[in-house]
C-alpha cells in the first residue's frame, strides 16, 4: 500500500524520468542552414505525405493526397544555389478517400495513368529567399505534358535520428499548377483550374 504522503514523490520521479527519456529520444535539432551535412538524401517514405487541394463548386476546398511517391536531394548547404531535387509520384495511388472517385480520375478524362502512370519533378534552379527559405525551379512531367513550376520550399533544420540512425532534414514545399495546362480542363470552372500541391517529408543522409 502505497502511502498518502509519498504520492507526490513517486509523481515527482516519474515525471523526471519520463523528461529524462523525452530528452533522450528528441534530437538536438540544428536550424541554420549552413550548419546541414551536405550530400545525398532520399525521401523517407514513412515521414512524407504529398498533399493537393481544388475548388469544388465554388464552395469548399477538395483536399487528396498521392500515397506513394520517392525524391532525392543533393546539396551542399553552404552554396544552395547548387541543389538538386527530383521526384517521382505514382498516379494510381491517388487517395480521395472514394475509391469510385479514385478509379474515375485514373482515366484517359483525368491522368489517363494507364499511359502515363508517373508523375515526375526535376529541379534546374534554385532561388534563395532567407536564409531557410528557397524557391525550387523545375519542370513538372504530369500525363505528358512538361512545364515550369516553382515550389517554395522550407528548411526546417538536420539531426542525427536515432530512429533510422541517419543524420535526418525536415522539409516542406509549397506549388501550384493549373491542371488545364496538362490537357486536364473537365468540369472547369465547377472544378478548379489551380491546384495546391503541398509536401511534408523528412531526407535520410545516404
Amino acid at each position: 500500500m502505497i502511502r498518502p504522503y509519498l504520492t507526490p514523490c513517486l509523481l515527482l520521479l516519474a515525471t523526471m524520468s519520463l523528461s529524462g527519456c523525452i530528452s533522450w529520444v528528441t534530437p538536438n535539432v540544428e536550424s541554420s542552414i549552413t550548419d546541414l551535412k551536405d550530400g545525398e538524401y532520399k525521401l523517407d517514405p514513412n515521414h512524407a505525405a504529398l498533399i493537393f487541394k481544388i475548388e469544388h463548386l465554388g464552395l469548399s476546398t477538395y483536399v487528396g493526397r498521392f500515397n506513394q511517391f520517392d525524391a532525392s536531394l543533393n546539396f551542399s548547404p553552404k552554396n544552395m544555389t547548387d541543389a538538386q531535387l527530383e521526384a517521382i509520384v505514382e498516379i494510381n495511388s491517388i487517395d480521395v478517400n472514394n475509391s469510385k472517385l479514385e478509379k474515375t480520375l485514373q482515366n484517359t478524362t483525368w491522368f489517363n495513368s494507364e499511359q502515363f502512370p508517373q508523375a515526375h519533378f526535376i529541379s534546374e534552379t534554385v532561388t534563395p529567399i532567407s536564409e531557410n527559405q528557397f524557391n525550387f525551379n523545375g519542370q513538372l512531367t504530369l500525363r505528358g505534358v512538361t512545364k515550369p513550376v516553382t515550389f517554395s520550399a522550407t528548411f526546417h533544420g538536420g539531426a542525427d535520428n536515432w530512429m533510422t540512425g541517419k543524420y535526418t532534414l525536415g522539409f516542406s514545399a509549397k506549388g501550384k499548377i493549373n491542371r488545364s495546362d496538362f490537357e486536364m480542363s473537365s468540369y472547369i470552372p465547377m472544378v478548379g483550374d489551380e491546384i495546391e500541391l503541398e509536401i511534408y517529408a523528412e531526407f535520410l543522409k545516404q
